[in-house]
């Protein structure tokens, strides 16, 4: 009887449209921690901190903790990003849509990215929509008081130049989340001929619901060390392990054959 990743491995040698799903669990194999985790960032309630009400009522202290613990330009691409990188180049994923914000996919080369939490790496007025990199936000934080407040344009409450981070936060609505952004996603999904679902938990919603919209029969392979509602779903494939590890092991069988 052929093991789980041989199946897996097969699965991926066939596929020619795969969409790719990842969370934090692919990026905790860089050293970034993760979101919800007994050991992740967010011992306090989240939907507190990382709120657009929080953001608007205490900007410092908003962007203190954002720069602290969703900020890391320092992390490197591990092996997971890497090998989906090169099969993007290979021709066979098609699309990531990812939940994190950390930028590792496109450090590593892949190019077909939906960001659906959107990036830390900017931040942009509310008013007349400048984009500020992350680096220079910190800048701002350590040489003007009021670093949050845009330089470029003049309205008549202050408010309503605050430069907000590009990520979606709790009481947000981010660029994906629109009938135009679901659509897309949607018609991804609904062409794949493989789901590779990544260090997700797939228990936050909408995101939760991306794989529901696959075609009859689309496999789903999930490779993360926690429980998903989809793990006894036919045509799913389970493997509660290191993401790096697992694909490093099926880029190894792709290429004995």
């Amino acid at each position: 009887m052929r093991s789980t990743l041989e199946i897996c491995t097969s699965l991926i040698a066939e596929s020619k449209d795969i969409v790719v799903l990842t969370g934090a669990g692919i990026s905790t194999e860089s050293g970034i921690k993760d979101f919800r985790s007994k050991t992740g960032v967010y011992q306090l309630a989240p939907e507190y901190i990382l709120s657009l009400d929080y953001f608007f009522r205490h900007p410092k202290e908003f962007y203190q903790f954002a720069i602290e613990n969703l900020h890391h330009p320092d992390a490197i691409p591990n092996s997971g990003h890497e090998i989906l990188a090169r099969w993007e180049e290979a021709g066979k994923v098609k699309h990531i849509i990812t939940q994190n914000i950390d930028g590792l996919h496109q450090k590593a080369g892949s190019k077909n990215i939906i960001e659906f939490h959107g990036t830390m790496k900017t931040a942009s007025c509310l008013n007349c929509g400048k984009k500020y990199s992350a680096e220079e936000m910190v800048s701002r934080m350590q040489t003007i008081e009021k670093f949050y407040v845009c330089s470029h344009c003049n309205p008549k409450r202050e408010k309503e130049q605050y430069i907000k981070p590009d990520v979606v936060l709790f009481g947000d609505a981010g660029e994906w989340f629109s009938i135009e952004g679901f659509n897309t996603i949607l018609h991804h999904i609904a062409k794949a001929d493989c789901l590779l679902v990544l260090g997700t938990s797939l228990k936050v919603t909408p995101f939760s619901t991306f794989p529901q919209y696959r075609g009859r029969g689309v496999p789903i392979i999930i490779i993360n060390k926690g429980d998903t509602p989809y793990d006894h779903q036919e045509e799913t494939y389970v493997i509660q392990d290191s993401i790096g590890k697992t694909l490093l092991q099926i880029e190894k069988k792709l290429n004995e054959r």
